[in-house]
């Protein structure tokens, strides 16, 4: 079986090295970390296959002011763009309806709850790797209901992207994901001033008054 490269995100020491003990032998862990941005950094530099990710961890000074954002989403939406072979599989103490949706709308593959047993915990980073979704127990229901009522939100959304041009639209997408008007336009070999005025173009299209909004607009139509 094909080693996996994995990287825990958790903000408890003692939950991070018992994890790591109990993982099967084809999953090597390369990386660790407790908080949002000693994660990202992480991720950027190991690429890993499967990040195992608590749901909710803590923000640190220089992810506040994201709203009602958690740690968990705010590493996905920062990391995700960075290592787009990655894939992320959440981890919580919680089986609320609101987080599993939240954090499956923010990019993770998976959600499982740490009552999981290692053997079942290192079956799931399988399945992620391989492209497929899973959930613990009882928890799949939400996200069904919660992506099936968003079906029908489907053609509202392509009808507002329609009001974009494919230039805004890759604008759009990288600002969501937070990417800073340098890093849009080195990305896109534009001026920072027209990313500017392309944000600009999109906030107006859109009825949104933020970047804030923006990524919370783009989340909920699963745009990232």
């Amino acid at each position: 079986m094909a080693e996996l490269r994995v990287v825990i995100v958790d903000d408890h020491s003692i939950f991070r090295s018992g994890l790591r003990a109990d993982l099967a032998a084809d999953l090597r862990v390369v990386g660790e970390a407790a908080d949002v941005t000693t994660a990202v950094a992480v991720i950027a530099e190991t690429l890993p296959d499967v990040v195992l990710l608590d749901v909710h961890l803590p923000l640190t000074a220089d992810a506040r002011g994201e709203g009602e954002r958690t740690g968990g989403e705010e590493v996905l939406l920062r990391a995700a763009p960075l290592s787009p072979a990655t894939r992320f599989l959440a981890l919580s103490v919680s089986d609320a309806a609101e987080d599993v949706v939240r954090v499956i709308r923010a990019g993770a593959r998976g959600y499982i709850t740490k009552g999981a047993s290692g053997p079942e915990v290192s079956a799931a980073v399988r399945t992620v790797a391989d492209g497929d979704a899973v959930f613990s127990p009882r928890l799949a229901g939400f996200v069904i209901d919660a992506f099936g009522a968003a079906a029908g939100e489907t053609a509202q959304a392509d009808d507002e992207l329609d009001r974009l041009s494919a230039r805004e639209q890759e604008v759009m997408r990288l600002i969501a994901r937070g990417y800073a008007y340098k890093e849009v336009a080195a990305e896109l070999f534009i001026s920072i001033k027209t990313v500017e005025s392309h944000v600009s173009a999109v906030l107006r299209k859109l009825q949104l008054s933020s970047r804030h909004e923006l990524t919370a607009w783009a989340s909920a139509r699963r745009l990232l």
